[in-house]
């Protein structure tokens, strides 16, 4: 995005870096003036994502690295959440409601839809023992987003 505001951050892969991402995303967008539902959409998608690194993609290995690139241009907010870790077998099965690969960790299967209807637009990207790329974007609607 060309005159873009851009964020990367490169994180291990720790179940308690988790918040820090969700917060560190909500800190960088929080000059658009987001509504509190709003913040909370790029929270939850951003903290199903990074999740999903740390748990499949990296199987809770702490020497891997997960990261975070975001972009804010006009009112709208870019989020890449990539991994190089497992990669996804098959992209469509993962993305339907209650399925999970890690059922005895009681996972709820719900990250990949959770994503998509938090987000104006959702897609990700995988390969097996290639990684995966999670891109979404989100239009803010708050007046000051309208006036950069």
């Amino acid at each position: 995005m060309t005159g873009s505001n851009l964020m990367k951050l490169t994180f291990s892969a720790r179940s308690e870096n988790e918040a820090f991402a969700r917060v560190s995303v909500a800190s960088f967008v929080a000059q658009l003036d987001p509504t509190m539902e709003e913040l909370n959409d790029l929270k939850t998608a951003v903290s199903e994502a990074v999740t999903n690194a740390i748990i499949h993609g990296y199987d809770n290995d702490p020497s891997r690295e997960v990261t975070i690139e975001v972009a804010i241009e006009r009112d709208t907010v870019s989020i890449v959440i990539s991994d190089d870790g497992n990669g996804i077998e098959d992209v469509e099965l993962a993305r339907q409601p209650l399925y999970t690969s890690k059922p005895e960790l009681e996972r709820s299967g719900m990250g990949f839809t959770i994503m998509e209807n938090f987000m104006d637009h959702f897609e990700v990207a995988s390969r097996v023992d290639g990684g995966t790329r999670v891109a979404m974007l989100k239009r803010i609607e708050s007046k000051k987003a309208l006036y950069n």
